[in-house]
């Protein structure tokens, strides 16, 4: 069994940054594709970026490039998202997910993630 379990959230001031967290139980981590989501009230919730088993093999929402990166730790079977020059926009919780179906490709969309963490609310004030 999969359990992400995410940390790092908060309140930070338009302009600043940090980091969250992800730890994902599970021997194969270094296998999985890892995705952040995130989710502000009323709206869908939408993948921000995602991480492959394969070297380089990223993705970046349009909203996000150059400001936020993700990033994984097999040994530490953890995977981060730094967030850089936060916007209000950028409010919402996000949520860690594990794909565990596709040898470590990443996918796009909800379903192409197995397990998902409870979420971490980020909140950036004007």
């Amino acid at each position: 069994q999969v359990q992400p379990v995410e940390s790092g959230g908060g309140l930070v001031q338009a302009g600043g940054s940090l980091r969250l967290s992800c730890a994902a139980s599970g021997r194969a981590f270094s296998t999985f594709a890892m995705g952040w989501f995130r989710q502000a009230p009323g709206k869908e919730r939408d993948l921000v970026a995602a991480i492959g088993r394969a070297v380089g093999s990223t993705y970046y929402a349009d909203s996000v490039k150059g400001r936020f990166t993700i990033s994984r730790d097999n040994a530490k079977n953890t995977v981060y998202l730094q967030m850089t020059s936060l916007k209000p926009e950028d409010t919402a919780t996000y949520y860690c997910a594990a794909g565990v179906r596709y040898s470590g490709s990443y996918s796009g969309t909800e379903s192409g993630y197995d397990y998902w963490g409870q979420g971490t609310q980020v909140t950036v004030s004007s």
